[in-house]
């Protein structure tokens, strides 16, 4: 359960985490990896079948590992006069960065800091490091709040009269430190622990304790990263930035991260620790002034970059430490980018020959996409810029500011929009930056926590705003000379770093050429076609823009919910007769036709797939409760009178279960004219658009068919209406088709026999899901969904993520039976799993024709269909391979 990191290898990562295997590949490569070993993502499984404690095994194993360390370096943990020091690192398969603990400077007591500062000659070095192991081992291990350091440390440098760390000399830190360990034993009741493998142990089963932490569980949510996986724990002999002006730490990606242009990017500090660049407590210095503070270092730094990308193909995010004049890498990984950045830099290592097509689009995170939609700022508005910090993550941003986590998260609920302003983020406000529109801090680089997390999650970030000044006690921000205070409107803009005063209008975004191309690629390599749901043809001619190849959901109910067309279609409903309907819905039906020329129009030559009307009628109506408002404030009889008549009919058409009631085919089949008036407006809007010299492929979909006696019926409206309106020759040119929405389990069971009428299934995901698993969407998103989650009894929302093994189930049997009597039945999804990475790649495996999902989700559906695609041509390869072995 334990390797050194010379016994390891890259193609090992799930068993030594990312971090551990690609220490181990490094090593190998013979770069400057200062030595040390990986505790395993088994052996973290066992710490947690142990009931969170090392087994002896382990522990055993952990002190040879450490024995043979102390060879290596010719140091031995805990001597008083040559002490082996080490870092203590969580290191998961899956990139989760901050989220995790980790403790530095591990070994040090009360004897071994003065062997190490007798080692090195420099007192005021060594208790820096000591008193930084306190702070960190007294949060990490022992559960004490930062802030109780914190401000024994402020306290300390105030009392000294000094602002930076640096210019704190050994008699200070000797100070802090014997105020740290009494704020150890008041906050815990033991001193600090002296013994140093007490200490190894607690850091590792703390590290492994950190996998479970809120932060962790919420990132691995919103990253959909399993819980099963575990953290590897990386025990690595110490190097040290902090010991003068020839030492420093940092950060540097081998590319832009914002932008993805082919340049080191990346921050440094000069006598520091590596904890001190991404916990944004000192504003670090851009990479390129480090070739004038130590060019030889810099030479080394960029032929290193250089081999690593080479190395692993891919943008890397590495730690560096400087060492009395020696460069030593402490860590290379997969760097995390801004969608804008991975196109740019998955286009341009294609182009540089270093990968293929096929793998460039593996790599696009298809939910990170939804940044290259993000909005800019209208740059002709007036502008009262407050202050300019470092533009950590594209894109703009509107919210009333406010300075926590927890409201921004309560905010954010009763559907406020905020900017979360901090002095700098930890890993424990991830709530609140999901929450955000966007991020402010005042401290802080390119790399800090704030900004690597926004970046991840697509949120505007400007950090490093030395310009204002936070009152966190008093929740105001002062910038431009004036204060914000909470629930102030303020501006951000990701792409410049300025801090604007109000709110400022905002404009869409448009694609890249890189997005173009990539785009391209994806559409040379799926299987599935993507369409678009869309309602009116504003949406239409957006999804156009987006690539969509047809409309795969038109909601006709939409189109009715306009005030005039809405009280056209409450005297519809309100009718006490067929004729006065019939007057009502005379009404309707030429604005239905203008809309369904606008799609037509839009989509020219494009299937369009228009359902006919689906809700309740009682849906069109006021609640009671409004009604008899209305009538207390009624001005006329006449009036009292229509809203009591009203009252009547919304009580007449109540429903014990609305959503299982009298809806959809059954609302056509027991009120045809409405059904009829539908589709006449259907068949007048094409002939119209053909007569206009377009071309119309028009599907009507039958919703919520159960049998297929209902499907029969319907068909038979749908051809009569057709005949009806079309003349001969436009009949030929009207190639409609009539399908119906499997939504209803019964229907999926009794797929062969209602597919005798239908030309395609569209299968409604929303209400499929709904009733296989007897949820309610609204109740059960509302009530008992989040804990069904929390306690890992469903593994996703299926609302959000298709439930391929119940809900799909259904979907495959409909698609098996519909296609043994109908070879070439056109079959798709439309429910807003349509536009889900996850869910898509189902729809692949089970042999759909196409995905449908909302205008601006069609770019990541046309790239997450690729991609189910490659990975499907992938496992087949594998098994191939498998077999010929």
């Amino acid at each position: 359960m334990v390797y050194s990191f010379d016994e390891g290898k890259a193609s090992m990562k799930s068993l030594l985490g990312g971090k551990g295997a690609n220490l181990a590949e490094m090593t190998r490569s013979g770069l400057p990896v200062p030595p040390g070993f990986t505790v395993t993502t088994e052996a973290c499984h066992d710490f947690f079948q142990a009931g969170n404690r090392l087994t002896d095994e382990l522990l055993q194993q952990i002190h040879r590992a450490l024995s043979l360390l102390e060879k290596e370096k010719n140091q031995q943990f805990g001597h008083p006069s040559n002490p082996l020091l080490v870092s203590v690192r969580s290191g998961s398969v899956t990139s989760m960065p901050g989220m995790m603990d980790t403790i530095l400077n591990l070994g040090l007591n009360d004897e071994t800091v003065e062997g190490l500062a007798a080692a090195t000659g420099n007192e005021r070095f060594a208790y820096d490091c000591y008193r930084r192991l306190i702070q960190m081992y007294g949060n990490v291990v022992l559960g004490i709040e930062s802030f109780q350091f914190e401000r024994l440390l402020h306290r300390m440098k105030k009392g000294l009269g000094v602002e930076q760390d640096q210019e704190v000399k050994a008699d200070g830190w000797r100070k802090l430190i014997a105020d740290y360990k009494k704020c150890v034993k008041a906050a815990t009741g033991a001193d600090f622990p002296q013994n140093v493998y007490d200490q190894l142990r607690g850091a590792v089963e703390a590290v492994f304790r950190s996998w479970n932490n809120q932060r962790a569980k919420v990132y691995r949510k919103i990253n959909r990263i399993p819980d099963d996986q575990g953290t590897a724990v990386n025990v690595q002999s110490m190097v040290f930035g902090n010991q003068g002006e020839d030492c420093g730490t940092g950060v540097v990606f081998t590319r832009d991260p914002s932008t993805g242009e082919k340049v080191l990017f990346g921050e440094f500090l000069i006598s520091a620790q590596g904890e001190d660049v991404v916990a944004g407590v000192r504003t670090p210095r851009a990479i390129q002034t480090l070739a004038d503070e130590m060019p030889e270092i810099y030479e080394r730094l960029v032929s290193v970059c250089r081999q690593l990308e080479q190395a692993y193909k891919d943008m890397q995010d590495i730690e560096f430490t400087v060492e009395t004049g020696k460069l030593y890498i402490l860590q290379t990984r997969n760097g995390k980018r801004t969608a804008q950045a991975a196109l740019k830099i998955a286009v341009d290592l294609v182009d540089e020959g270093v990968i293929r097509q096929e793998e460039a689009l593996r790599r696009i995170e298809v939910s990170h996409l939804e940044q290259l939609l993000h909005r800019g700022l209208e740059e002709s508005a007036p502008m009262d810029v407050l202050a300019k910090g470092l533009p950590a993550s594209p894109g703009a941003a509107i919210g009333m500011a406010v300075f926590d986590a927890d409201t921004a998260e309560e905010w954010h609920k009763s559907g406020r929009q905020v900017i979360l302003v901090r002095p700098e983020t930890t890993p424990e406000d991830i709530h609140g930056v999901l929450a955000a529109e966007g991020v402010l801090t005042s401290r802080g680089g390119m790399t800090s926590h704030a900004a690597v997390v926004a970046r991840g999650m697509g949120k505007p970030c400007v950090c490093g705003c030395e310009e204002i000044r936070i009152d966190l006690e008093r929740k105001t921000m002062l910038a431009g000379g004036r204060a914000v205070r909470e629930g102030d409107w303020i501006t951000l803009d990701g792409v410049s770093g300025r801090v604007i005063g109000g709110a400022v209008p905002l404009k869409e975004a448009s694609a890249s050429d890189e997005l173009l191309r990539i785009l391209g690629w994806a559409d040379e390599i799926r299987a599935l076609r993507v369409y678009a749901n869309a309602d009116n043809p504003e949406d239409a001619r957006i999804a156009r823009e987006h690539g969509a190849e047809g409309i795969g959901l038109c909601r006709t109910e939409h189109m009715f919910f306009a005030p005039n067309r809405l009280t056209a279609m409450q005297s519809m409903i309100m009718a006490d007769s067929q004729e006065d309907r019939k007057a009502a819905l005379d009404r309707l039906l030429p604005m239905q036709q203008h809309d369904f020329e606008g799609i037509f129009e839009a989509m020219d030559g494009l299937p369009v797939t228009i359902r006919l009307l689906d809700p309740p009628l009682h849906e069109f109506l006021p609640n009671v409760e409004e009604l008899k408002q209305k009538i207390l404030q009624a001005d006329s009889e006449a009036e009292r009178d229509r809203l009591k008549r009203m009252i009547r009919k919304v009580h007449s058409l109540e429903e014990v279960n609305p959503m299982l009631g009298q809806r959809g085919c059954r609302l056509g089949i027991v009120y045809p004219e409405i059904y009829d008036m539908q589709i006449e407006a259907v068949f007048k809007a094409a002939l119209a658009v053909i007569d206009r010299g377009g071309t119309v492929l028009p599907e009507i979909m039958i919703p919520l068919v159960g049998d297929a006696n209902e499907l029969k019926v319907l068909r038979e409206l749908v051809n009569r209406v057709a005949d009806q309106v079309l003349v001969a020759d436009k009949k030929r040119d009207c190639l409609y088709k009539v399908g119906t929405m499997i939504e209803v389990p019964r229907a999926a069971l009794m797929a062969r026999h209602i597919a005798v009428y239908a030309d395609f299934f569209s299968f409604g995901t929303n209400d499929l899901t709904q009733m296989t698993f007897g949820y309610s969407r609204d109740d059960a998103e509302g009530k008992f969904l989040t804990h069904y989650l929390d306690k890992k009894l469903l593994p996703h929302n299926p609302f959000q993520v298709l439930d391929s093994e119940g809900v799909g189930q259904l979907i495959e049997l409909a698609v098996q039976q519909g296609r043994s009597l109908k070879p070439r039945l056109k079959t798709g999804i439309c429910g807003e799993h349509g536009g889900d990475k996850d869910s898509i790649a189902f729809c692949h495996q089970a042999g759909l024709d196409y995905v449908s999902c909302s205008p601006f989700r069609i770019p990541m559906a046309r790239i997450a269909a690729a991609q189910a695609a490659i990975e499907r041509q992938s496992v087949e390869k594998r098994t191939e391979d498998a077999q010929v072995v």
